[in-house]
Order: structure tokens, then sequence, then C-alpha cells
């Protein structure tokens, strides 16, 4: 096992490396001067001079590489163009929101897919196998645009069920900032009332992303579930006179995971990376608004600072897939990968 983590250990730094160089010479052949942009169009050229020279941008390339690679290694992201704060600053003062909404869309997905993929699966053609796949060609399909603008229609213009679009009430005041979560920040500050408030605000951004999720976990769920059912190990089971719970949740069930773990931390590191439209349409101000703000106003240090960190995210949730393989199925040895 360590030997395993050395190894993905260096392949992590590797992959950094190389996404470090690729993004910065793609800055390079952008088409478009992101400090021209900065200065307006109105500036005159001049003053886009002093600002290419304040900022480097006037020295050689390897010169500027050096710069860059030398910030990055001291975990310097340079500084935003748009908001004057250091990038790092500016991730980890967003970052949190989109860990917050992702980890329970996440939940959502999990706790609703499997148990929906297994019961397709079980039923086969059943009424549930039916809803089950219904609801899978509707969380594949529906734009996620749509979907949020439908429920805020319904539940928050209409019923009045849920608040409105945005973080936490305009009249409450945040707890103090420890991680950066509300859910776990309010309950360390013994605040219900903002916990409470802060839950109802997510409900509708997580059932969006939620329902994507578990459409991806609820297909493979039922495909990996029938494959295993038809297994002979199963049949075994069935005959040595276990109960059909037992067969289903000891043996079919673990072994259907396995390909369903891989669905999950993709979903999971794609959402890490920040819901634009959902972010947008809910006001929820986490990274995926951020970054996109970032490239439309060429921001390069904090596209960089966003690319790296959701590199570095993928990076480790696939770390994470390759550990619950192997509780998932001993006999899969992470020493032999």
């Amino acid at each position: 096992m360590l030997q395993y983590l050395l190894r993905r250990t260096v392949t992590l730094v590797i992959t950094l490396l190389g996404i470090m160089v690729v993004t910065f010479f793609i800055s390079l052949v952008i088409p478009v001067d992101p400090l021209a942009s900065i200065a307006g169009p109105q500036a005159p050229q001049e003053t886009v001079e002093r600002l290419r020279e304040l900022y480097g941008f006037d020295q050689p390339v390897y010169v500027q590489f050096g710069r860059y690679m030398n910030r990055l290694f001291h975990g310097d992201l340079g500084t935003s163009f748009q908001t004057g704060r250091p990038v790092l600053d500016d991730i980890l003062h967003y970052f949190p929101a989109t860990i917050e909404l992702a980890t329970v869309a996440l939940i959502i997905s999990i706790v609703v897919g499997i148990p929906l993929g297994v019961l397709s699966a079980v039923y086969r053609n059943s009424a549930v196998d039916h809803f089950s796949r219904i609801l899978s060609l509707i969380g594949v399909s529906m734009p996620v645009f749509w979907l949020g603008l439908v429920l805020l229609l319904i539940f928050y213009f209409k019923l009045g069920w849920f608040p409105e679009p945005g973080r936490l009430d305009i009249m409450l005041i945040e707890p103090p900032r420890v991680t950066g979560i509300l859910l776990i920040d309010s309950l360390l500050a013994r605040d219900l009332e903002v916990f409470w408030d802060a839950l109802k605000h997510m409900a509708l951004p997580a059932a969006v992303l939620g329902l994507y999720g578990l459409a991806g976990i609820a297909r493979i769920v039922r495909s990996s579930m029938l494959d295993v059912l038809s297994a002979e190990y199963i049949k075994t089971a069935r005959i040595k006179g276990l109960s059909e719970f037992l067969v289903l949740t000891r043996h079919a069930l673990r072994n259907a995971l396995i390909p369903a773990v891989t669905v999950i931390g993709l979903t999971y590191g794609g959402l890490l990376e920040g819901s634009v439209l959902t972010e947008t349409i809910f006001a929820w101000p986490g990274l995926g608004r951020y970054l996109a703000t970032a490239f439309l106003t060429l921001d390069l240090n904090a596209v960089v600072g966003g690319t790296m960190l959701v590199a570095l995210a993928y990076c480790l949730v696939n770390l994470a897939v390759d550990l619950v393989y192997a509780l998932l199925n001993p006999k899969i040895t992470l020493a032999e990968e």
C-alpha cells in the first residue's frame, strides 16, 4: 500500500507539472491581450505598456516561465487582475462553497441512485425499473439551467417553499469562518437558525446537480447488478439457502459497486470544478462563477490557479477511487497495479 501511494504521489506531481507547463504556454497563444482588456478599450498604449512592465510581460518567454514556476513552487498563484487580491485567497474564499454544494449533491446522488439501480435490476421490467430508466433519462438529457429555472419558478416563485437564490438570507449574519462551509461553521457556532437557512438555500441547487449525478449512478448500478445476479456464485449462494437480502447485499451489491465507484468519482470531480450554470442561476458564490468570470476577463492568474486546483481535485478523487476498489474487492491488490 505504501509503495502504491508513493507511486501515485510521483504521478500526481508529474501530472501537475505538465499542467503547469501546458497552461503557461497556452496563455501565450491567446489572440487577445489581457492587459489591454484590463486597461480598457480607451486606454492609451503607454498605459498598456506600463502594465506589461509591471506584471513582467515585457520579459523574454524563458524569464516569464522561470518566474511563473518559481511562484507556483512557493505556493504563490499570483494576483488576480480583477479583484486585486492573491489568487490563492480568492480560491480559498470561493472553493468551500463549491465543496459544500458538490458534497451534498453527491450524497443525494448516492443515497437515491444506488438503491434505485439495485431495485431496477432486481425487479427488472417492473414499474420500478421503468421509473428508474425514465428518471435516469431525464437526468442525463435535461439541461441543467432549464431544470434550475423550473424548480425556482415552482418552489420559490409559485409555492414559496424555498428561499430566494443565494447561500444565506441577507438578514442573517454568517458565523465565524472556520472551514468556509456554512453547514459546518454554523454547527460549530451552535447557530441552528443559520444552519437551517443554509440548508434550505442549498436544497434546490443540490437537487439539480444530484439529479444529474444519480442518473449515471443508477444506470451503471442497474447494469452491473444485472451482470452480477446472473453469475454462478450468486446461484451458489442461493442454493446454499442464504436469504435474498444477504445474497443481494453481501455478495451481489459489493461487486456491482466497483464500476459504480468510478462513475461516483468522476461525478464528484466534475462537481468540484464548479457548475457555472447552476451557480449562476442560484447565485451561488462558488468556484464555477469565479473561474467563468476569470475566463471572460482574461484573468490569467486566476485561470491558472483554478486549473491547478481542479487538476489536483481530480487526481485526489482518482486516488480515493482506487483505494475504495481495494476495500470492495480484496482480490484487487494495489501493489500489483
